[in-house]
């Protein structure tokens, strides 16, 4: 009987509720005075103000030592990443010869990457340049960051797989190209002693005998080296990457040929397996 008597009604809950939200007698609302609040509102007012400002400050600092051109700090890759074009899920271009739908998607992306390599619009944007020999510019001083001129690379470097030739990449007779190319990195001189990076593919052990021959262009498969360094996307506006193009003369049909391509450099370590392209052909 104690414990029933000690249990509230519903009626005095609702208006313990009431009063706590508010009591008129000492004018609180939620329990705090109008000047309990107001000092509370004015200290959290302050704090998140101070951290506020601290956060803009850390930043505006932080942003005062970047430079618009290049990386405050960059670390030297020993291995630039290597991309290969067209490009295929998974690094794989499968297609069949006889079935002009499973490879036409090859032949327009080539179309579409190699179009500003169009020998007109390299004429109209970039200079001719000393071959073999680094297109060194002063980035010094008064001319720091200054626009820098960089240097023509002409669809038709690229002979049988530009396109030019061969409209169809050499896709549509079971001879395909491919385009290779590596990563943009400031400041990078490959190679030494005027000795450009090249690239080699081979075929893996159980592809050897599948991967037939294979034609390089430029000669030798050569990343010359009057395209390097390279002064950042903002200093050098119509930079254009150097390419080598490998083009599989008699590579086996209706097989898988698992193909390892590389940048050869004496300042270039090896890369990862999974950046090598895979050529399936039916």
């Amino acid at each position: 009987m104690a414990k029933d008597k000690d249990r509230k009604t519903c009626g005095e809950l609702w208006d313990e509720w009431k009063q706590f939200m508010w009591n008129p007698r000492t004018h609180e609302l939620l329990g705090r005075t109008a000047s309990s609040w107001g000092l509370i509102l004015l200290f959290y007012l302050a704090f998140y103000t101070f951290l506020a400002g601290l956060f803009v400050l850390t930043m505006y600092v932080m942003l005062q030592t970047l430079d618009d051109y290049k990386p405050t700090h960059q670390d030297r890759l020993a291995t630039p990443g290597m991309m290969i074009r067209p490009e295929g899920d998974s690094l794989e271009i499968i297609y069949n010869v006889e079935k002009t739908e499973s490879w036409d998607m090859y032949v327009q992306a080539l179309d579409k990457f190699l179009a500003p390599y169009n020998d007109t619009h390299q004429a109209e944007t970039n200079k001719e340049c000393t071959a073999d020999h680094y297109f060194i510019q002063e980035d010094s001083g008064e001319v720091r960051n200054n626009p820098k001129r960089s240097c023509q690379f002409n669809r038709t470097i690229l002979e049988d797989c530009s396109g030019m030739k061969d409209r169809y990449y050499g896709y549509h007779d079971g001879k395909p190209c491919i385009l290779i190319k590596f990563n943009r990195v400031i400041g990078l001189l490959p190679g030494k002693d005027k000795q450009s990076p090249y690239v080699s593919c081979a075929a893996k052990n159980e592809d050897s005998d599948k991967i037939g021959e294979l034609m390089y262009f430029p000669p030798n498969g050569t990343f010359n080296l009057m395209y390097y360094p390279y002064y950042g996307k903002k200093a050098q506006v119509n930079y254009s990457q150097p390419l080598v193009a490998v083009k599989f003369l008699n590579i086996t049909p209706n097989a898988d040929v698992n193909v390892e391509c590389k940048i050869n450099a004496d300042n270039i370590g090896p890369g990862s397996e999974r950046d090598n392209p895979s050529p399936r052909k039916q």
